[in-house]
């Protein structure tokens, strides 16, 4: 199965557009039971929400290495800099426009890494836009079009009312030909392990979503966004009837944490690890079918903790929401939103209780004193930092790490020329554990001459010997 996920986006070769979103109400489901209903038009729909969906165009420029550096002969004429190109390089995506001030959302990996950002309507302007807020771990940006002009927009619906079998189409820019619509049903919900970062929580379709259609919107038949397009399920890189969409509902969260001006979107804090359950686990536990996050270990004084949470327990809901996987867990608490207290409902020993949450940031348990290493060690050009659950989530660590981590490494520095990683975390130094910036900074002034550093990088213990 590896390599069958791919990321909806393209390369741009040519410059076409056209895009859609969303519209019209309609009271009732219902199933179609005369010819005359299947004749129906998605039409008036698309037209009245066209102008909310863009296309959206990311250029980066990157340095191409000659092929002839590090070769003595090359570079006894042009000397030890052998010349370097750059290049730039552009990808093109979709975007809703979901605030009249020119506020779009698209997909984190539309736009990563990029130097230049334009959107473009469907009328053919273009506007040049800057990144409001993105995160790779949910996929998603917030963009704001450098005007201040007034755009159509795509209301947000509730992602959680969206029921499988619902009508829906899916709208963007796929392979670069111009704005697309296309149609389907809602195939699943909750999917996870769809894409390989944090999220695990997605709409599934088999509205046509192909490459180019990254950010795009999933619409219902109300005219409201209810997902923004991400992946597809493929072996050829096109549609195969199976794409998937970030819900709506985390678009919310996303976006007021953009509105609101933060510089990083944070996910609450729980102060628990959680694993799937599996049939065994289920049985063994005497329940009917095995579904729900299993706390397998939970942090001393926190949130989880003064809730009442336990090792060995299982979270079946979130405020009456059934959850079926730790990811799912994940998704509800995320968002319920900062602040905010959530009920859980918790099974052991064939026994049901509903424990009471509240969600807050990761804690700055310990300051993190940061500070930058230098003089003559095997550190100097290091940015270290004290381990809290706050600095873990800011670098994407597991919540209970702890020690003294490298949260920087100077380009070219001693440091970076010896191996040294963002993430390391320095356990010892000639045998003397190392618990905090202050502790590291002393032996650093020390100068033993001889360095025997013990690091740990993504759970293996590293021993070098250094002079």
């Amino acid at each position: 199965m590896q390599g069958l996920f791919k990321r909806a986006s393209v390369s741009l070769f040519a410059l076409t557009l056209l895009l859609p979103a969303a519209a019209e109400a309609q009271t009732a489901k219902t199933v179609p039971e005369s010819q005359m209903q299947m004749q129906l038009s998605f039409a008036p729909l698309v037209k009245q929400t066209s102008g909310a969906v863009v296309n959206v165009y990311a250029e980066k420029t990157v340095q191409r290495q000659s092929p002839f550096a590090g070769d003595p002969f090359f570079e006894q004429f042009f000397g030890q800099q052998m010349p370097n190109r750059s290049e730039k390089q552009s990808s093109l995506g979709s975007g809703v426009i979901v605030e009249a001030n020119g506020t779009v959302v698209t997909n984190n990996h539309v736009i990563e890494g990029a130097d230049d950002i334009k959107v473009a309507l469907t009328d053919g302007r273009e506007f040049p836009c800057k990144v409001v807020l993105r995160d790779d771990r949910v996929d998603l940006a917030v963009l704001k079009i450098d005007t201040k002009e007034s755009f159509p927009t795509l209301p947000i619906g509730n992602s959680d009312a969206v029921e499988v079998g619902d009508l829906v189409l899916a709208i963007g820019n796929p392979f670069g030909v111009g704005q697309t619509v296309t149609s389907g049903i809602v195939s699943a919900l909750a999917r996870n392990q769809v894409v390989r970062n944090e999220f695990g929580f997605f709409i599934q379709t088999d509205a046509s979503i192909n490459p180019g259609n990254s950010g795009g919107a999933l619409m219902n038949m109300k005219g409201e966004l209810i997902g923004i397009n991400t992946a597809i399920f493929s072996r050829g890189g096109g549609s195969n009837g199976i794409g998937f969409a970030i819900p709506a509902n985390l678009v919310k969260v996303f976006l007021a944490s953009a509105d609101a001006g933060v510089k990083s979107f944070e996910r609450p804090y729980v102060g628990a690890s959680f694993d799937a359950v599996t049939s065994e686990v289920a049985e063994a536990l005497g329940l009917n079918k095995a579904r729900g996050a299993l706390v397998v270990k939970v942090s001393e004084g926190g949130p989880a903790a003064k809730a009442g949470l336990k090792a060995g327990e299982i979270v079946t809901a979130v405020d009456g929401i059934s959850v079926e996987h730790p990811d799912a867990l994940l998704y509800r608490l995320t968002t319920a939103g900062l602040g905010k207290s959530v009920k859980l409902t918790v099974v052991e020993n064939g026994r049901e209780e509903q424990l009471p949450l509240t969600l807050d940031r990761a804690p700055e348990t310990s300051p993190r004193d940061q500070r930058t290493i230098g003089g003559r060690t095997p550190f100097s050009g290091a940015v270290v930092e004290n381990l809290s659950p706050r600095v873990a989530d800011e670098l994407r660590m597991p919540p209970e790490s702890a020690g003294v981590v490298v949260s920087e490494v100077k380009e070219d520095s001693p440091a970076a020329r010896l191996g040294f990683e963002p993430k390391d975390i320095i356990v010892s130094i000639n045998g003397t554990e190392v618990k905090s910036t202050s502790e590291l900074s002393q032996i650093a002034d020390s100068d033993p001459g001889l360095w025997r550093v013990e690091i740990e990088r993504d759970g293996q213990r590293i021993r070098q010997f250094f002079r």
